[in-house]
């Protein structure tokens, strides 16, 4: 499947000018500040502290497991907060520091690099539309549209897919990432050409990981305890990054874009896609919006990729209100439990749904 062409822009220039101006009124740069940097500072140094601890001075086993869920935790927080505002240029005005934070993510086992395809340039772009939307594409475990094939075990999805979730960091960092490099490909969409310094950064990180978290720790700790205390890390990141993607494009509210044949046209415009297939959740919480990085304002976040996350409360008021007075869709839940409900209402819908 090709990816598809949208209808004529109206609303993006809207949306914009309203957005621009409170940054103009204000005198405030739209990338990060110092409440950003001060988290950055303290999520890395929790990170690294706790990283010693646990390998270098291990504590008793009840201890270690909590540490181990906290060093889960905050692998996750890390990609919502440094790695993410980083690889849309958004954590600071200078790109070589948005370069370094987005490189947070190949320091955690991933690639930023196969990040900033499957992320900026396909999910953004294409958001929820089936074939292209690599995001989307659980199959054969899980089916989350309609256009996609309807298999006996989906009966069951709404129950099992805790399980999946957690095991998204294992597989990402051990097959999605070595899949896109060997096959040159994200879903159907061509990775652009690597540069040398692309292979060099892919394979010395890729190489630097099993060392930091597997080697080492094995030598210091010991084989068994090295297993459950990795086990319990990656599972908690992997059930925590995925739980909170899914909660923002693939609930009951959301749409999933079909475009119209032969024409390969989406009648919407990619501003109308964005807001009918997205969601936000939990907006009025902040302990949720600090750990989150933001994403649960994502309606925000597509709109406006280049804009940090510590102005989305602010911008999301403008944005709302914009949407009501143009009486165009706004999705949000008011709570994170109302978010995942609706999530788990989705996947029975579609596990039965023929």
């Amino acid at each position: 499947m090709l990816p598809p062409k949208y209808g004529t822009p109206s609303l993006q220039a809207i949306l914009k000018k309203n957005v621009n101006d409170y940054f103009e009124l204000r005198h405030v740069k739209p990338t990060g500040n110092f409440s950003l940097y001060l988290k950055c500072a303290l999520l890395l140094g929790a990170y690294l502290g706790l990283y010693i601890h646990l390998v270098f001075f291990t504590p008793v086993a009840f201890l270690a497991i909590g540490e181990c869920v906290l060093l889960g935790l905050l692998t996750a927080f890390i990609g919502f907060n440094v790695m993410h505002d980083g690889a849309h240029g958004s954590f600071s005005r200078h790109p070589w520091v948005n370069r370094l934070a987005a490189l947070s993510l190949d320091v955690l086992g991933a690639s930023s690099f196969m990040w900033n395809v499957k992320h900026n340039m396909v999910h953004h772009a294409y958001t929820n539309v089936d074939g292209v939307d690599d995001d989307i594409n659980a199959r054969p475990f899980l089916r989350l549209c309609d256009t996609q094939k309807r298999l006996r075990l989906h009966r069951y999805q709404h129950l099992y897919f805790w399980a999946l979730y957690a095991l998204l960091y294992f597989f990402w960092i051990f097959f999605t990432d070595y899949k896109k490099y060997f096959t040159r490909k994200v879903g159907v969409v061509p990775l652009k050409p690597l540069r040398w310094k692309d292979h060099l950064l892919f394979w010395g990180f890729k190489l630097l990981y099993p060392f930091v978290y597997i080697l080492l720790p094995m030598y210091c700790c010991g084989v068994i305890p090295w297993l459950v205390g990795y086990l319990i890390v990656a599972c908690v990141a992997g059930f925590t990054l995925s739980t909170v993607f899914q909660l923002a494009h693939t609930v009951e509210e959301t749409a999933f874009p079909v475009a119209a044949q032969p024409s390969n046209r989406i009648e919407d415009e990619w501003v109308l896609t964005q807001l009918k297939s997205t969601a936000n959740f939990a907006t009025k919480n902040r302990l949720v919006t600090w750990c989150l990085g933001g994403l649960n304002f994502q309606i925000e976040h597509h709109l406006f990729p280049k804009i940090s996350h510590v102005h989305y409360p602010a911008i999301g008021r403008i944005i709302r209100q914009t949407c009501k007075d143009l009486g165009i869709p706004y999705i949000e839940h008011r709570r994170m439990s109302l978010a995942l409900a609706s999530h788990v209402s989705h996947l029975k819908k579609m596990g039965r749904r023929p």
